[in-house]
């Protein structure tokens, strides 16, 4: 029996106060980029998918398995579906924050607002998860030790148990009867609602933790009955339950350490730059983008321009190209319920001369709807391009499933460098944790010098989820965060 979702991976320590805005996307912005694509994009990560229409496994669902992260067959089934959602900004607090969230709606709950930012804990907490033969008493301190009042504690207990029930494997002093699936329900429908409720009041219920043989381990039946059913009673109404669980389970993903602070709330993005690359490519620089916009079903069309890092390349107004491809992205069945259908891709391929190069660049949006065109550009800060010196070159490189190679350019080195990557790797089904190593890249014989740009090589480990390649060059340091090729924000 598990009643938090987060216990080893994230540190719980006082309660989220409450944050009425949402968060603002200032690119580049690598968390809020990976987290807004994870959250609103059906393929980019199996949060955002897996649990959907409760999707049945081990006589159980994935949506259970990732509210209630069970111990046993449950956890390790969890995490291994998260393998390839973290990368160096996104820890595994949050990819489980976010199936949390996706395992509710996923079997038909409540919207629960998602703050990024959680801390992966290195070493196990102190033990708080109540455990079934516990007395009142000790579930009573252990949700008061996490911000959660007597009354708070029977609602989220049952907004927890909405879902999946306790398998006879990890808890056979529990389920002390024969169950052919090996699973005993907490009630008669699979999806989240407020059934464990009504069975509970209305006395037909079969949850194990009410009714079991092993009266010490009824610890639904101590805690559901220790304010005389009062608060039972009024989660009985269904648009009750569902908002008091909503809250709850806000509140309980988003109790962090002191140290620790979260983001406000991620909506959709109206206006979203992803996918940037700049490398060096037949005597300029190759600079591709894409804006990706709310489809709202106005036939827009978008102009990109840029200004010149160094010299007078450009005129006044700015170098300027139109989108050569516009496409459309499915949202997430999360974004549906926030009344986004899809999204807009509009893209560029700009070729940017290579003595002035590009500092920062911008959009004019058009509806074509009579209406005046309109300026994205960063909140009135643009989209900074902060250095050209250090570049990842994906025409070079090569990724496929025989082995991965990563090329990157140095702009006029005056001596032989060090070029090195932070790479992080997802992990396995037996250890389902990312790590981190670092590769060390030499001079590419196979790619010459050209365009002003020495270029260097690297094998790179195929479970790569995202790498910082470094460089010192021409004694400047120099970073740049390239993540798995086809994600957002490279």
């Amino acid at each position: 029996m598990r009643y938090h979702t987060l216990g080893v991976l994230l540190h719980l320590a006082s309660a989220a106060h409450l944050v009425l805005e949402a968060a603002v996307f200032n690119w580049p912005d690598p968390l809020l980029d990976t987290l807004d694509d994870q959250l609103y994009l059906p393929f980019v990560s199996p949060v955002s998918t897996f649990a959907l229409d409760c999707t049945p496994r081990d006589n159980s669902t994935i949506a259970a398995q990732w509210l209630r992260l069970d111990i046993g067959v449950g956890m390790l089934d969890s995490l291994v579906d998260f393998l390839v959602s973290p990368n160096e900004y996104v820890g595994m607090a949050d990819v489980i924050a976010m199936g949390a969230i996706n395992a509710v709606v996923g079997c038909g709950g409540p919207v629960i607002p998602f703050r990024g930012g959680r801390i992966d804990a290195i070493e196990a907490g102190p033990a708080t998860v109540p455990e079934p033969q516990q007395d009142l008493a000790s579930h009573i301190a252990s949700f008061k030790a996490q911000g959660f009042n007597e009354t708070e504690m029977i609602s989220l207990v049952a907004c927890g148990h909405s879902l999946g029930g306790v398998r006879q494997a990890d808890f056979p002093l529990v389920v002390t009867e024969d169950v052919p699936t090996g699973v005993q329900t907490f009630a008669s429908t699979i999806g989240f609602d407020n059934t464990v409720v009504k069975e509970y009041l209305d006395g037909t219920t079969e949850n194990v933790l009410v009714v079991g043989s092993n009266v010490t381990t009824r610890s639904d039946l101590r805690i559901f009955s220790s304010d005389g059913n009062v608060t039972m009673q009024s989660l009985a109404s269904p648009d009750t339950f569902n908002q008091v669980c909503s809250d709850l389970i806000g509140r309980m993903l988003d109790t962090v350490p002191s140290t620790v602070t979260l983001t406000e709330p991620i909506e959709p993005l109206d206006f979203k730059v992803r996918n940037t690359l700049l490398f060096p490519q037949g005597g300029s620089l190759a600079f591709l983008a894409t804006l990706r916009i709310i489809d709202t079903g106005l036939n827009r069309s978008v102009t990109m321009f840029w200004k010149e890092r160094t010299g007078t390349f450009c005129p006044p107004a700015g170098c300027s190209i139109p989108s050569f491809q516009v496409t459309t992205e499915d949202a997430s069945f999360l974004a549906t319920l926030k009344d986004v259908k899809a999204f807009k891709l509009h893209s560029f391929n700009a070729a940017i001369d290579l003595t002035t190069s590009i500092s920062h660049f911008w959009f004019e949006v058009n509806n074509n709807d009579g209406s005046a065109p309109f300026i994205v550009d960063n909140h009135g800060a643009n989209f900074t391009i902060d250095q050209d010196v250090l570049v990842f070159d994906p025409r070079r490189s090569s990724f496929t499933i025989g082995g991965s190679i990563m090329v990157v350019g140095v702009k006029d080195p005056s001596s032989t460098i060090n070029v090195t990557a932070l790479t992080t790797i997802d992990g396995s089904t037996t250890v389902p944790v990312t790590s981190r190593v670092t590769a060390t890249f030499e001079l590419d014989a196979s790619n010459p010098p050209a365009d002003g740009y020495t270029f260097y090589t690297s094998p790179i480990n195929f479970q790569f989820l995202s790498n910082t390649i470094h460089a010192t060059v021409n004694g400047t340091a120099y970073s740049l965060w390239v993540p798995l090729l086809g994600a957002p924000g490279v």
